[in-house]
């Protein structure tokens, strides 16, 4: 049965301006290393892998919740033109549930994240998307 989410993993090109986001939201940096070769290889069905990840952890999230952070060195990532589309089949956004949402969006907004729309209230929540690394799309959500 399953318990929570665990995490979620994140390819970038820009390691640090990645950590730096994230750090933005409240993840630190907990372990640093480089992957590369068996099992990995095997367990991502990756040939030739190799990567820097880096395990980043929201603070006092209980459950526990990481970002994993990949930075590939081998192969050469395979880029998504349509990452940061909302209306492509798979991956589409990930929500983080806040207490406050206004104020979350005017902090966020003096750290210079870069939000794609103004809030919205949906089904007895406050909502709103920013961008992340790469493109990828991050929502704050906050219940009423």
């Amino acid at each position: 049965m399953i318990k929570s989410a665990d995490h979620v993993t994140v390819a970038v090109k820009d390691l640090d301006a990645a950590i730096e986001f994230f750090g933005k939201l409240g993840f630190y940096e907990e372990h640093r290393v480089v992957i590369s070769g068996e099992p990995f290889e095997s367990y991502m069905r990756i040939p030739d892998l190799k990567a820097d990840h880096i395990t980043l952890v929201l603070k006092d999230c209980n459950p526990r919740f990481e970002i994993q952070v990949l930075r590939f060195h081998n192969p050469t990532p395979q880029h998504d033109p349509h990452i940061n589309r909302l209306d492509k089949l798979g991956y589409n956004h990930l929500c983080f549930a806040v207490d406050n949402i206004t104020e979350e969006v005017a902090r966020l907004k003096q750290c210079g994240v870069t939000f794609i729309n103004k809030i919205m209230d949906f089904n007895n929540k406050k909502l709103v998307y920013l961008e992340g690394p790469e493109g990828i799309i991050i929502e704050l959500g906050e219940y009423e």
